[in-house]
């Protein structure tokens, strides 16, 4: 099966907009995903037919909303080839997710001088949450090199940063920024033999091929719904349930609970002892939606349609004088996602957006949340970014690629 992507563009009614008058074409899908019909419809009916709260109520709707939240995590762990949905934490998104495992985890397992391992290519959110607990625990963070000329992990500082033992190896499955495909299966194996817990931040790979937490081996695995079709405010956190057993819940009260006494409670069975309070229910139902969706597409599918067309753009940029473009080499498609990081000469990253803007195609520029990546590995006060998904085609690279001549042409640059 082949993915066409005017045809899959009639499920997002977001695409009979107009952007300055001109047809939407959508750049963005690393910050954020469009919602076709089937997620939105998903949502409106809980809204409309079975509003209620879940695993409370001894009435019709909310026994169906409490079913329709939990087959979605059984439809999420199935995606991710977890071993059942109890291995299935919902938070609000990816970040909220790393957080977990760092403050709750992290918490109680990281002392003093403990070594926590991180790359160079990591987003804020697989930044901050280290830097925070390293200074609270008076522990030591890493940073696994980036080899900048082949935009790939260092392979050898990995295994010298491994020699240092750490408690955590913390890496990004595919770059924000680069595209780049780590092979995280490689970096567990790497780093279980040497006593390391893994987590892996999958928010730009799970929407984009196939995950199987599995074979991959890692102990956690964050990613966020609204980056693969589903609505904002819902992520998800896998963690290995023998791991998760140990841990004590990071927020007590409401769904969390088993028991409660005056001076004593009890949390509740995995996963809901990690979900204090009532659930974001739209959201899971919605994202067992996008689930669906995906899944009828075929994700080998959907990374297959991703390579073509960032392939077909990688061609068009080469051919362009002044464009610099950031990530893995062309002849390296196996280890690229669908984004493109790019520079042009003598025009700042900014204003190549608002040009883009003005021919009605959405992109983004700046620092995409990796500001020691950008500014600091890859010298760069910002970039200018595109990135692809299920619904975009040849057609809408070859308007980025006439906005970028566009560019070029109101700015003068040969």
């Amino acid at each position: 099966m082949s993915i066409e992507a005017n045809s899959i563009k009639q499920d997002f009614p977001i695409f009979k907009i107009k952007m300055n008058g001109k047809p939407l074409t959508y750049l963005d899908s690393t910050a954020t995903s469009q919602r076709p019909n089937q997620v939105i419809d998903a949502v409106d009916a809980y809204y409309k037919e079975y509003n209620a709260n879940i695993h409370r109520g001894i009435y019709q709707i909310s026994e169906r909303a409490s079913e329709a939240y939990d087959e979605s995590k059984r439809k999420v762990a199935k995606f991710i080839n977890a071993e059942s949905m109890q291995e299935i934490i919902y938070l609000r998104n990816a970040t909220e997710a790393l957080n977990l495992v760092a403050l709750a985890w992290g918490d109680a397992n990281i002392s003093k001088g403990d070594h926590i391992l991180i790359s160079e290519m990591e987003h804020h959110s697989n930044i901050v949450p280290w830097i925070v607990l390293a200074k609270k625990k008076e522990a030591v963070l890493d940073y696994i090199k980036l080899d900048a000329k082949k935009a790939k992990l260092d392979m050898g500082s990995l295994k010298e940063q491994l020699e240092k033992r750490p408690k955590i190896v913390s890496v990004t499955h595919a770059s924000n920024v680069l595209g780049t495909i780590n092979n995280v299966r490689e970096i567990t194996k790497m780093a279980h033999g040497k006593g390391a817990v893994v987590l892996i931040d999958g928010a730009q790979s799970a929407p984009h091929m196939e995950v199987d937490v599995g074979d991959i081996d890692c102990d956690f695995y964050a990613f966020s719904g609204h980056k693969m079709l589903a609505p904002t405010g819902i992520g998800v956190l896998y963690g290995k349930e023998a791991i998760l057993d140990k841990m004590e819940p990071l927020l007590t009260g409401g769904e969390m609970i088993k028991s409660v006494e005056h001076h004593a409670y009890s949390w509740n069975d995995l996963p809901w002892k990690f979900e204090a309070g009532t659930s974001n229910i739209s959201g899971g139902i919605g994202l067992g939606a996008a689930v669906d969706y995906l899944s009828s597409l075929g994700m080998h599918n959907v990374r297959e349609h991703e390579k073509q067309i960032t392939r077909y753009a990688l061609e068009k940029l080469s051919k362009i004088n002044g464009v610099t473009v950031y990530g893995p080499d062309i002849n390296d498609m196996d280890e690229r996602g669908g984004v493109i990081s790019f520079a042009i000469e003598g025009i700042h990253p900014h204003d190549v957006s608002q040009i883009f803007d003005s021919e009605g195609i959405a992109i983004r520029s700046g620092h995409h949340c990796a500001m020691p990546l950008v500014t600091k590995t890859l010298a760069q006060p910002a970039l200018s970014r595109m990135s692809f998904y299920i619904y975009n085609n040849e057609s809408d690279v070859d308007k980025a690629i006439e906005a970028i001549n566009k560019a070029k042409k109101i700015f003068k640059i040969a």
